[in-house]
């Protein structure tokens, strides 16, 4: 059965790398990118978002923010400007940053910089509460492929 290699490197390491894996399900900046095998030589943006990984009957999840994907002769390469597995998401360190960009919104200042950070720094950590919340289950285990979207 044909398969994709999969490699997700940020500047600072490779958060994730393996060579039998379904399908990838990603975060493109036009809209959700779905990889199989044989898939058509690719190159996009990613935007923020929550990347599944399909590999042996269960279901990985990862959060990236931005990068590129490439797509080449069954490799899936994807350059994250920042990327984390769900099991490696503090849950409560989101939360206390969803605060904080709550409050910074809230407090409306005229500073459109701070105004865009705050913005920005809500939809990270919204996304990391969201998706580590729900592929938590069993301590981090991969969970098995369902037919949700």
């Amino acid at each position: 059965m044909a398969s994709l290699t999969v490699e997700i490197v940020t500047g600072e390491r490779v958060v994730y790398r393996a060579d039998d894996v379904s399908m990838v399900v990603a975060p493109g900046a036009d809209g959700t990118l779905g990889i199989l095998p044989h898939h058509a030589a690719l190159i996009s943006l990613l935007s923020y978002g929550e990347l599944r990984i399909k590999r042996g009957g269960q279901e990985e999840s990862l959060v990236v923010f931005g990068g590129f994907i490439e797509v080449a002769h069954d490799n899936v390469v994807i350059l994250a400007d920042s990327a984390e597995r769900a099991t490696e998401i503090d849950l409560e360190r989101a939360e206390d940053a969803r605060h904080r960009a709550e409050t910074a919104l809230s407090q409306r200042r005229e500073d459109t910089q701070s105004i865009v950070e705050a913005e920005a720094a809500l939809r990270r950590a919204a996304i990391r509460l969201r998706v580590g919340r729900r592929r938590r289950g069993g301590h981090g285990a991969p969970q098995p492929v369902t037919n949700e979207p």
